[in-house]
């Protein structure tokens, strides 16, 4: 059975829309999404105590057969194919890409491999920015409210905005 995957895209180092346009080609070419759709690009300013340069933020919709882990082991190998070097880098540091699994239809687990949905999902404009250009309507399982209301709610954004995508 498809359910429906919603994944966040960010880079900050090197050629960050190339980056990104790598990325969604590896997902739409693999064989664990269909239908991949993609939202446009956000700058956005960077979170977190370590001082970096500014993200391209995007969010992909897709759909899968495949559990959980699955879909992530898939995404970490993009990751890692495109200069991802999880195991040195720092938390919250530059990336050259990162794909967080945010949602999978209404699943809620707690492993030590996925957590879904996302914990920090509804605390992050760079995530519900594009995702709202894709799924405004969408209801965040544990908390009832849709990805709009969620956005909403977070205090005013202090540097997030489209950019327009290269060809």
């Amino acid at each position: 059975m498809l359910s429906p995957v919603y994944i966040a895209v960010g880079s900050n180092l090197g050629d960050r829309s190339l980056t990104i346009r790598a990325a969604f080609a590896a997902l739409r070419a693999g064989p664990v999404l269909d239908d991949v759709v993609i939202s446009g690009l956000w700058e956005t300013a960077p979170v977190g105590p370590i001082a970096q340069p500014n993200f391209l933020n995007a969010a992909i919709v897709a759909s899968s057969s495949r559990t959980p882990a699955e879909i992530l082991s898939f995404l970490f190998g993009i990751e890692a194919s495109l200069g991802r070097q999880r195991r040195t880098e720092r938390r919250f540091g530059p990336r050259t890409l990162d794909l967080d699994l945010l949602m999978v239809g209404d699943c809620v687990m707690d492993t030590d491999y996925v957590v879904l949905p996302h914990p920090r999902l509804h605390e992050r404009a760079f995530v519900l920015d594009p995702l709202c250009e894709l799924a405004p309507t969408l209801h965040h399982p544990t908390l009832g409210l849709t990805m709009a209301e969620l956005l909403a709610m977070l205090p005013p954004h202090t540097f997030s905005q489209p950019v327009p995508v290269p060809p």
